[in-house]
């Protein structure tokens, strides 16, 4: 009986330093982390009972911005997205939710937007409420952003709610002139004081068709198809010079070693176009062919190697939360597979990339060889006008030399230039593009394509790039006839030429 006693009071002994160990850890080593977290109820309340900075377009038009409750809310403040932007900027902006926590731009510069104590920097920020608020402008054009908007809605969408998206960038600065993707969603309903009503939100969200929460320009991936011919090119002249003077032979289809499948250039059932001869013939035609053998000379080291270079398995440092890396396969995954390397050269098989890394693979080749940190934050001032930062410009990768960039601009635009290009119509001849197109074959059957162009103008001083792609289209189209005209459009709004592309 007494060793049960004994071993009964050994026991609470245990509990109690039990207890005590972890009193003391939640009042004294968790205390601060605690009382600071965005979950704790006393944080929301404080940060609700007083206003959040704004957020602004680069012309000044207001994309976020705190208003006063109204009578009987429990929170002083209500974040409101102004309807004739919310849906069109949501993906960029984000939102300040109760229940789902802060989003996009919301959530990047957070510290900046919320009620923040104010450096001392005299007597009289002693003596006064040094508490503020900080509204961050952001890099967007509105003009160009409506422009992508329009374009993009306008794609027919034949399975079902199938995304698409593009991204505008300045090649110079890294700075995001428009980034879009449809279906969007409205914020507002998810930054209501009625936690019903967020829920409600956020449940219809999730279940409608193509995921509007989900912004695809930075956060999903497809096949970039024959747009990645443009690294493939770079990756000839940076590894094998020689190779661009291979004159491949022309023909539809051919058999690669390892493989009992022919690889074909594009086409319909049996009917495959006939092509062939250097890469300043094969580049414009976006011969897959030929670059399936530049692909296999190149070998597995050299073409993985110009993939980093250019950012791919990276995830690019976009100031938003969730952008997504673009994968190109390892040395060790093409090493002895001829028939991944041949596909890889022109963005099939194990191929991914976002469309904001496609529009950053096109500066890296507009901005001479050099890709500039993407940001969506152009700078920040306090309520009372004073700048607080701003955005400095900075480099990201070095993708390749300049040479190499000037001989890729030259067989771009040749894409748009040669009336057997696969551009060729697309853009007016006044605008001097540079452009690259891409039809992926997706699905179990090759039923659909992704279509993409990249595209960037006036091509001898770059001003902006513009990567377009539309998943799970009929394979009867391809990137040319799908995605040219909305880059075309958005290219034409970017460089303030109204209707300046065929049909505009």
């Amino acid at each position: 009986m007494e060793k049960r006693i004994r071993r009964l009071g050994v026991f609470m002994v245990l509990c109690f330093v039990a207890l005590f160990i972890q009193l003391n850890n939640i009042q004294v080593l968790k205390a601060h982390s605690l009382a600071t977290s965005p979950n704790n109820p006393r944080v929301i309340q404080a940060e609700r009972t007083q206003p959040r900075g704004e957020i602004l377009a680069s012309d000044g038009t207001v994309l976020a911005q705190s208003v006063p409750s109204a009578p009987g809310d429990y929170y002083k403040f209500q974040r409101v997205y102004p309807a004739a932007t919310a849906v069109l900027y949501s993906n960029i902006v984000g939102y300040d939710s109760l229940i789902y926590g802060k989003l996009g731009v919301e959530a990047s510069y957070n510290q900046y937007l919320s009620a923040h104590n104010r450096p001392r920097t005299s007597l009289r920020d002693l003596l006064t409420n040094n508490t503020v608020t900080d509204n961050v402008t952001l890099t967007v054009r509105p003009k160009v952003q409506l422009a992508m908007q329009t374009a993009l809605e306008a794609i027919p969408r034949p399975a079902g709610s199938a995304p698409v998206s593009a991204v505008a960038i300045d090649p110079t600065t890294g700075a995001i002139l428009a980034m879009y993707s449809t279906p969007s969603f409205d914020p507002n309903p998810l930054v209501s004081q009625d936690t019903k009503a967020e829920t409600a939100a956020r449940t219809a969200d999730l279940a409608a068709p193509g995921n509007p929460l989900l912004a695809k320009a930075y956060e999903d991936t497809s096949a970039p198809g024959s747009t990645y011919k443009v690294v493939t090119s770079s990756a000839v002249y940076d590894h094998q010079p020689a190779l661009a003077n291979v004159d491949y032979p022309v023909t539809g289809c051919i058999t690669l070693p390892q493989s009992n499948l022919p690889l074909c250039n594009y086409g319909q059932g049996t009917q495959h176009e006939q092509c062939g001869g250097t890469l300043q013939i094969t580049l414009p035609v976006s011969c897959n062919t030929a670059f399936a053998q530049m692909g296999m000379s190149l070998g597995a080291v050299s073409a993985n190697a110009e993939a980093q270079a250019f950012g791919f398995n990276q995830v690019p440092p976009l100031d938003l939360p969730g952008a997504v890396a673009s994968q190109f396969p390892s040395v060790a995954a093409l090493t002895n597979n001829a028939p991944s390397q041949a596909y890889s050269a022109f963005g099939q098989q194990n191929v991914t990339a976002s469309a904001l890394q496609m529009a950053l693979v096109g500066a890296g080749v507009a901005n001479g060889g050099v890709i500039e940190t993407p940001h969506v934050m152009a700078q920040i001032r306090d309520s009372q006008g004073n700048l607080v930062t701003s955005y400095a410009p900075k480099t990201w990768l070095k993708a390749t030399s300049a040479a190499t960039a000037q001989q890729v601009t030259s067989l771009m635009q040749g894409v748009v230039t040669n009336p057997q290009a696969t551009a060729y119509g697309v853009f007016p001849a006044g605008q001097n593009v540079a452009a690259k197109t891409g039809t992926a074959e997706v699905g179990s059957q090759a039923q659909y394509t992704s279509d993409w162009m990249v595209a960037f103008a006036p091509a001898d001083h770059p001003q902006v790039v513009v990567a377009v792609v539309a998943p799970f289209q009929p394979a009867s189209l391809t990137g040319a006839q799908t995605s040219g005209p909305p880059a075309c459009a958005i290219l034409e709004s970017a460089l303030s030429q109204p209707q300046a592309c065929p049909g505009g």
